[in-house]
């Protein structure tokens, strides 16, 4: 039985901790609001009417997809682009393929950034490792123009941050979503792990600025994870009644 993520790959890894799993996601909320495909987002109403729950069912397809075997992998990113097919037919027009190659880009280099912020540097085999996963996916998908190994990704994900991102009113009505749906106190964390994690373009854009205050308990939690800042920084990102869910995905092995 074939997986389509080997059980000893560092993807295996990244996926199966749930801190790193919030700050990818923090990352690509950011992102993603800048987008100038962004208004498909909005077009079934469904992200801006529930993002966090966007965002675990996202995680999901993702988890679901890392760890399991090839078929079942498959038969779930051919799911995701029945879904994505259905809402072309609803508009009666069709996602660019750039728009696609961003998201996976968002998942490679977010993949890459949060690990690194919260455990260590990764090797170039590995970068190469998370990159292949993800190209894999977009393969699948039938999308053209993917670039085919880690060092054509870095070229092209700098040219695709430099030419699909923009400020728009969708940017400014989805972080103002994010922060109904956070609470003020929370809301002011995920931008600061935003400020920590985004390229320039993005932290440029939505004026996050070049310093964060959280950098201190970052360092902490490498230095230390004796005083369980795992927990409290899962605990303290979202919602009380996501506290299950979030701990839920602390497992390397979600499927058994």
């Amino acid at each position: 039985m074939k997986h389509f993520v080997k059980e000893d790959s560092v993807v295996r890894e990244i996926w199966g901790k749930a801190d790193t799993i919030l700050f990818i996601f923090a990352g690509a909320a950011a992102e993603f609001a800048l987008n100038k495909a962004v208004d498909w987002l909005y077009f079934t109403g469904k992200l801006p009417a529930d993002p966090l729950g966007r965002l675990f069912s996202t995680i999901t397809y993702a988890r679901q997809i890392v760890f399991s075997t090839n078929d079942a992998a498959y038969a779930a990113i051919d799911q995701i682009t029945a879904i994505h097919k259905h809402v072309e037919t609803s508009r009666n027009a069709q996602i660019p393929d750039w728009a696609y190659r961003d998201v996976l880009f968002m998942l490679i280099d977010y993949s890459i950034r949060a690990y690194e912020l919260l455990e260590r540097k990764l090797t170039s085999a590995e970068k190469e490792e998370v990159f292949n996963t993800f190209y894999k996916v977009g393969a699948r998908m039938q999308l053209e123009g993917l670039p085919t190994n880690y060092h054509a990704w870095e070229i092209m994900r700098e040219e695709h941050l430099k030419q699909d991102l923009q400020l728009s009113d969708f940017t400014n009505d989805l972080f103002k979503k994010y922060c109904e749906h956070l609470g003020v106190m929370r809301y002011y964390l995920l931008k600061q792990v935003q400020a920590l994690l985004v390229p320039k373009v993005v932290k440029k854009l939505l004026s996050l600025g070049n310093t964060s205050l959280l950098l201190p308990v970052l360092y902490m939690y490498k230095l230390s994870r004796i005083i369980k800042l795992q927990s409290w920084l899962r605990d303290t990102l979202l919602p009380v009644k996501y506290r299950v869910q979030i701990k839920l995905l602390n497992n390397q092995n979600p499927l058994t």
